[in-house]
């Protein structure tokens, strides 16, 4: 079971880049690895850059973003229009499952199904790293002004419980918990990247744009504004 009260960011380790914590977890050499929820893809293309033998599938519910994707082919990468709730591959056709920060943007009442489409399409004994981040730190306290993820988040914490709980699937295998840096250059290269995503309508006005901002420029310099993220990471297999 994930633990309820989670290390303060300022103790957590600083890792700058997550492809270091996957490679420490999951052999990497030779895999056939789908990302649900691959927004741009970027820990996916850094990982083919370092292990081209592998080939990744990246699933992406955006318009937007899938188009942008396709825009940038790469070899061994390929991309697919589809949802989490529903993957659109035969079982066992994958070795290595990643869902990076999007558990929590899948639909709660969707969570199980999405999680018993993962354990579908991994093939017995084939790994599923989730990295999600945790509910706090100075940047969350900016984002949950206009985005609150004070529910969604326990809950794909929660979905995970459950799925081990059942006894079915999964076995768990590790758990790490770190702090990535997040920089932005201004308030216009946050507003850019974290009010108006392409993924999502946050619904901002005037007013909540002046109350955000008021929260953000304490902590921008003349250098910008840095802050970290506490994530956790599980890492499960698949039983088989």
């Amino acid at each position: 079971m994930t633990t309820t009260h989670p290390t303060p960011s300022d103790l957590l380790p600083l890792v700058r880049d997550e492809l270091d914590v996957l490679a420490e977890l999951v052999p990497l050499r030779q895999q056939a690895i789908i990302e649900l929820g691959c927004g741009n893809a970027r820990l996916a293309r850094d990982l083919l850059r370092r292990w081209p033998l592998c080939q990744v599938t990246g699933l992406e519910v955006d318009a937007t973003q899938h188009a942008k994707n396709l825009e940038r082919p790469q070899a061994g990468l390929h991309f697919v229009a589809a949802s989490a709730e529903a993957v659109p591959f035969d079982g066992g056709s994958f070795d290595l499952a990643l869902m990076l920060k999007s558990l929590h943007h899948v639909p709660i009442p969707a969570m199980d199904t999405a999680l018993a489409e993962v354990a579908r399409v991994l093939r017995p004994g084939g790994l599923f790293y989730v990295s999600e981040p945790i509910y706090g730190g100075a940047l969350n306290e900016v984002v949950r002004l206009y985005n609150d993820e004070g529910v969604v988040r326990p809950a794909a914490q929660a979905a995970l419980d459950r799925a081990l709980a059942r006894g079915g699937h999964w076995e768990p295998v590790a758990e790490r918990r770190f702090a990535q840096p997040v920089h932005f250059k201004s308030w216009d290269e946050f507003a850019q990247r974290m009010l108006y995503p392409s993924f999502a309508d946050h619904g901002i006005t005037p007013a909540i744009a002046l109350r955000v901002r008021a929260a953000f420029d304490p902590h921008c310099g003349p250098d910008g504004a840095d802050f970290v993220r506490p994530m956790h990471v599980r890492l499960l297999r698949r039983k088989g």
